[in-house]
């Protein structure tokens, strides 16, 4: 899979796969193979960290 390469559209594509399809960042990583330190890394550049209570970045 390929994730986008903007950040804001990394992170409504992250965001919506969480809501709708994962239980947590993690199993999204294990089952799609992406990197989940290049993904917060990625999105905290631009102000936005995980939180695990809404399984979403804020």
């Amino acid at each position: 899979m390929a994730l986008p390469s903007d950040p804001f559209i990394l992170l409504s594509f992250v965001n919506t796969k969480l809501r709708d399809e994962f239980e947590s960042l993690e199993k999204f990583c294990e089952i799609t193979g992406e990197n989940k330190e290049k993904i917060e890394k990625t999105l905290e550049n631009i102000g936005y960290f995980y939180d695990k209570d809404s399984n979403s970045f804020k």
